[in-house]
């Protein structure tokens, strides 16, 4: 949880009685690899900032063919927002590709921390607006460039997840398969 609370501080100053209600709607956990904290056609409530380790969230279509949507490493929130803020069921299921550490929130309780510490209300909008960005980039790439250009890409923001993640998962976060994800890796050395 410091680490949490280090990068807060970092943006804002934080009241104690604002960092005792973190601590009071969180809970620290330790999660083996495979463990899943989300399925596809549950109800989402949580929300999980991730300490360290890896995990990813991705859905499955009507044919049964997986498709990653996101990888979430040290700093990083992962959830499925959608059926958070729309009381839908999950579209997603999240999933640690190894040992991982998380902080779990309620995602209601978490919501309504500005209610009572307004100050949070900018440190939130900035980090909905990264992700924003971030998802409009991911977007813009994925209609743009090449599969070599995204699989480089994807290298520098995830520069160490080759050692805990599966070809196919790669291969489905860039949208190609693993077929083309070996062809684009042998040119790479071969540049």
């Amino acid at each position: 949880m410091e680490d949490l609370i280090k990068k807060i501080k970092s943006r804002l100053h934080l009241r104690p009685e604002a960092e005792e209600f973190l601590y009071s709607i969180s809970k620290e956990k330790t999660l083996s690899k495979g463990e899943v904290l989300i399925r596809q056609g549950q109800t989402v409530k949580k929300t999980f900032f991730v300490t360290s380790g890896c995990l990813r969230s991705y859905c499955i279509d009507k044919n049964g063919k997986e498709h990653t949507l996101l990888f979430a490493i040290k700093d990083w929130w992962i959830s499925d927002y959608i059926a958070i803020h729309t009381d839908e069921l999950s579209t997603l299921t999240v999933e640690c590709l190894t040992e991982s550490k998380v902080i779990e929130f309620n995602a209601k309780e978490l919501d309504g921390i500005h209610a009572r510490f307004p100050e949070f209300e900018s440190y939130q909008r900035h980090n909905l607006e990264r992700h924003v960005v971030s998802l409009h980039k991911r977007i813009l790439n994925q209609l743009q460039l090449s599969a070599a250009e995204r699989y480089d890409l994807f290298l520098k923001q995830y520069p160490d997840i080759e050692q805990h993640t599966r070809n196919f998962h790669i291969a489905s976060y860039l949208g190609i398969t693993q077929q083309s994800l070996s062809r684009i890796r042998v040119e790479k050395v071969k540049k």
